[in-house]
């Protein structure tokens, strides 16, 4: 998960609320104790650690219970608001208000400019918009080679010179055809730190281009150094919001969304994973929910509809649901899971979920598993696909010789299936899951 050391200490103080006999001032200061400490070991700058643990202390000591709420309900709230606060309070939407509308990325080397160039693409692409991407980087040798690589995964147009060293030169070349378009994705060229060379070579761009939206491209692992980044761009290049990449492979990422948090530009997306379409809107008050492990159900229904139809999304809990399914149903399910992304960053979505701990081969399927899966499927018998329990150790030698499939892996098909059948036989009825939710802190709509 992204965050995973902050959201597991969140998640525990949270816990700490839930098992208290009374809230009073011992405990508000014992929960001060751990979310500085929290953050603090997230790379969150101690000065805006320490306000923010003031205004939850404030708050926590001052304020009436609102009526409809215990005092542990209300102290719980408080945490989550003021970190959402914290984060930015509301999610800025880039709105798309003439064609076509023009993102322009700026950054430094190492960025991931390019690579979320294809990424934003993408974005916009699943959602119905015609979009293309250009490349306007001269310095970097593999810029060229990169963004039209990025753009083929993403499934957008490429525009892009690979001899040219002149950016005006080369969106002066394709500007007539950019009025096809949507939207316009500007890739440009970094430096090692933000020099005046580079602030003139933007800032010339934009006054052609005048993009629409600048938006800085800033790696997380930089952590409370990004602060002096994104304000150092914003007052020289008045960029109008943050990207933050590669936040899921970092512990520093509190440290990078903080410090852009507090600046002029609020962050409008996050970079959640290596692949073409692991980039998400960022919207403080989901992610916060998502952090203390309240879920982010908006998410997860938006995934869901790129990914199949409302008839298949039914069809699929139905039976899962039932605890009616058989190996052939198991692999759709989880072969349609997979368009949506990991199921271990799908079960963060779902209130109460993230705190279940699944075993990591059941929250691990890679593509390269499902594939050979199928093929042993192809080499079961109608009766086999129908009742798994009757696969002896002479049937699965005939399966895997059938299909060429390593036996240990037809047996770890075979144990995520009798697990998948466990696990669903808590979830029979509504009543049963939300006396999960309710026994694991979690909340579900309407609860």
């Amino acid at each position: 998960m992204v965050l995973e050391k902050l959201s597991d200490s969140l998640k525990n103080t949270l816990k700490k609320i839930a098992g208290s006999l009374f809230v009073d001032e011992t405990l508000i200061n014992e929960l001060i104790k751990d979310i500085q400490r929290a953050l603090l070991q997230s790379d969150v700058n101690v000065n805006l650690v320490f306000d923010l643990s003031k205004k939850i202390k404030e708050r926590a000591l001052k304020e009436e219970t609102p009526k409809g709420l215990t005092k542990k309900e209300h102290l719980v709230n408080i945490v989550y608001e003021e970190l959402t606060n914290f984060l930015g309070k509301e999610a800025k939407e880039l709105k798309i208000t003439k064609k076509p509308t023009v993102i322009m990325l700026v950054g430094l080397f190492g960025s991931g400019k390019t690579t979320t160039a294809g990424k934003l693409g993408k974005f916009f692409r699943k959602r119905g918009h015609k979009v293309a991407v250009m490349q306007t980087d001269t310095w970097r040798p593999a810029a060229y080679e990169q963004l039209k690589q990025v753009a083929e995964q993403a499934g957008v147009d490429f525009f892009g010179r690979k001899e040219e060293k002149n950016a005006l030169k080369i969106y002066r070349e394709f500007e007539g055809k950019l009025k096809d378009y949507d939207i316009v994705i500007i890739d440009t060229a970094g430096r090692d730190a933000l020099s005046n060379e580079l602030i003139d070579e933007l800032n010339g761009l934009n006054a052609v281009i005048k993009a629409d939206e600048r938006l800085l491209v800033i790696s997380a692992d930089l952590g409370q150094a990004a602060q002096k980044q994104a304000e150092a761009f914003h007052e020289s290049c008045r960029i109008t919001g943050v990207i933050v990449s590669k936040i899921e492979g970092t512990a520093k990422g509190g440290g990078a969304l903080t410090a852009c948090a507090v600046t002029q530009a609020p962050i409008v997306f996050i970079g959640v994973g290596e692949k073409i379409d692991e980039l998400e809107p960022f919207n403080p008050q989901r992610f916060v929910g998502r952090l203390i492990g309240w879920g982010d159900l908006e998410t997860l229904l938006e995934k869901a509809k790129e990914s199949f139809s409302e008839e298949q999304a039914q069809n699929m809990s139905e039976r899962l649901l039932k605890g009616d399914f058989n190996l052939l149903d198991l692999y759709e399910q989880m072969a349609s899971l997979k368009k949506m992304g990991s199921l271990k960053k799908l079960m963060e979505m779902i209130p109460g979920f993230s705190q279940i701990k699944l075993p990591k081969e059941m929250l691990d399927v890679q593509e390269g598993k499902l594939e050979k899966w199928k093929f042993a499927l192809s080499s079961m018998t109608k009766e086999e696909l129908e009742d798994p329990d009757i696969i002896s150790s002479e049937r699965l030698e005939r399966i895997a010789q059938g299909s060429g499939v390593n036996i240990s892996l037809i047996r770890e098909l075979l144990k995520q299936y009798k697990m998948s059948k466990k696990m669903m036989k808590n979830f029979k009825d509504e009543k049963d899951i939300e006396k999960m939710m309710k026994k694991m802190g979690g909340k579900l709509p309407g609860m």
